[in-house]
């Protein structure tokens, strides 16, 4: 997948995962695009320890991952962010 797909589905999958989270007026553009793509990252890697595919490439399944991922990221940032 290109750098434009990669963006595309972070910018998909960080809005998403923002609104899931309750943090879509708190986060703009760039930032959903920023924490989507990261998302990708750790959501491939947590669907490969579980034994499935991670992104696959430009499809519905890599931007499932992609909002799993960019939830937990979500929540590890929301988790330190409370302890200060």
């Amino acid at each position: 997948m290109g750098i434009i797909g990669w963006i595309i589905i972070g910018a998909l999958a960080g809005w998403i995962a923002s609104k899931i989270m309750g943090k879509d007026a708190q986060m703009g553009a760039i930032a959903n695009i920023i924490v989507g793509i990261i998302g990708g990252f750790l959501g491939g890697f947590v669907v490969n320890l579980v034994g499935g595919k991670g992104i696959t490439g430009f499809n519905v399944w890599s931007l499932l991952v992609a909002v799993l991922g960019s939830v937990i990221l979500l929540w590890i940032i929301n988790f330190f962010s409370r302890k200060r």
